[in-house]
């Protein structure tokens, strides 16, 4: 287990190191600059704004700066929200997209898991059936067309729940984004529960514990499910991927102060160092959550941590 975990932390560094300088890159060679107004600014304003922030340098020079004020925790100043630095701004939505990604996925989990369980358990049947057509309709629909139905039918339709905004200790305002972030995700998961845990049913092993006389229960939650969880834990990776990502639009959508919001704007602003901050701060996430996800395979399944050694 230290040896996976030690290899997977030096693969990490240079992974972290290419998502910086290419998003570095894009950012600089993308149409357009943090400066551009509906109306031009006068070219001596233009230059000295430009001077003021060292876009007027060379890209090696601006780079160097960049990772030197990284390597002390500075994600520099952001270019549109000129009253707060981008380490605020991470400091400010970070909280709000954790909250909102970890509810989806415990929502997702608590939801996928069980109905995948019960319609392997009830293959061929009704269950099964009615549970595998919800799942391939919440895979089909995309969060961007969830969202507003759930805005239309929840919050204007019903008037149950609020549609926008956020404020801090008012949990109502979560609910329509995390069901729209977690619907996808609890689909997928009922999908690949059912899968591998009818696979793991049908395994000798399984069929072994049936002929020594062990109660059906006990052979599913104690053999059989543990077994089928390592498939689940393993998309669990990508799964939050598809939270985080899916976020941006929610937290658009549904005007939560969360990174993703952040991060949309910055693109459309062409604030560089905001975007690079955000893109940043979800790269480390996303590998330190696909790390977890490795170890917790590993220690499910002695035969991954056989190899590993």
């Amino acid at each position: 287990m230290t040896a996976l975990l030690l290899r997977r932390l030096l693969g990490a560094i240079p992974t972290l190191a290419a998502i910086i300088a290419i998003a570095f890159l894009m950012t600089r060679l993308a149409p357009g600059g943090p400066f551009d107004e509906e109306q031009a600014l006068p070219a001596e304003i233009r230059a000295n704004l430009e001077a003021a922030y060292g876009l007027d340098r060379p890209l090696p020079v601006q780079f160097g700066r960049y990772l030197a004020g990284l390597a002390r925790g500075d994600f520099g100043p952001s270019f549109k929200f000129r009253d707060f630095t981008v380490t605020e701004l991470i400091r400010g939505g970070l909280p709000v997209s954790l909250v909102l990604g970890g509810s989806a996925l415990l929502v997702a989990l608590l939801v996928g898991l069980p109905a995948g369980a019960w319609a392997a358990l009830r293959r061929d049947r009704w269950p099964d059936r009615a549970i595998m057509a919800v799942a391939a309709a919440g895979i089909a629909v995309p969060v961007f067309v969830i969202a507003p139905l759930l805005v239309l039918g929840f919050g204007i339709r019903l008037g149950w729940l609020p549609v926008a905004g956020w404020e801090s200790g008012r949990y109502r305002d979560l609910i329509l984004p995390v069901v729209a972030l977690a619907l996808p995700v609890a689909a997928q998961l009922s999908r690949l529960c059912r899968g591998s845990l009818l696979e793991v049913l049908r395994a000798p092993w399984i069929r072994a514990a049936r002929a020594r006389g062990l109660p059906e229960r006990r052979i599913v939650l104690a053999h059989a499910l543990p077994a089928a969880l390592v498939p689940v834990v393993s998309y669990l990776g990508p799964a939050i991927a598809a939270l985080l990502s899916g976020s941006l639009v929610v937290e658009t959508l549904f005007g939560l102060p969360g990174m993703g919001r952040y991060l949309v704007e910055g693109a459309l602003n062409r604030d560089y160092t905001l975007v690079m901050g955000m893109v940043i701060v979800y790269a480390a996430l996303m590998i330190t959550l696909n790390l977890a996800a490795d170890l917790a395979c590993t220690w499910l399944d002695p035969r991954i941590r056989r190899g590993a050694r």
